[in-house]
């Protein structure tokens, strides 16, 4: 019988190499969000990183709101909005053809419960 004096890795990187590649489908499904919405354009854009998308707020253009991608309605995000920490951040995922009275609610959300740190998800304009 033969000594084996090394041990065989590559059936363990094959391993992992597939695990990287269900991470990385995973996590680009898990950014864009479940709840399809057309955002406007923007000039002026930022990147962001994913652990800065905590509390995700989505207005549909149908003006339906989302919390986290679950249908919510504007009195029980009201009460769910008051029991955030002040610093917490939050990410606007708002149709562009939503009314602004709909975006104007939910900043007086934020204002009543003094949450200031929101983020609005908008597109990059295509440079020419």
């Amino acid at each position: 019988m033969k000594k084996f004096d090394e041990i065989n890795i590559i059936p363990f990187i094959d391993i992992m190499l597939v695990l990287l590649a269900i991470v990385l489908v995973t996590a680009s499904f898990i950014s864009q969000g479940k709840i399809q919405v057309n955002v406007p354009q923007a000039t002026t854009t930022q990147a962001m990183k994913a652990d800065e998308l905590a509390k995700l707020l989505t207005i549909t253009e149908n003006n339906e709101f989302y919390y986290n991608d679950k249908p919510i309605d504007k009195d029980a995000l009201s009460a769910e909005i008051a029991t955030w920490d002040k610093s917490q951040k939050v990410t606007l995922k708002v149709d562009a053809s939503v009314a602004f009275e709909k975006f104007v609610e939910l900043a007086d959300l934020f204002s009543a419960n003094e949450i200031k740190n929101v983020a609005i998800v908008t597109k990059k304009v295509p440079s020419k």
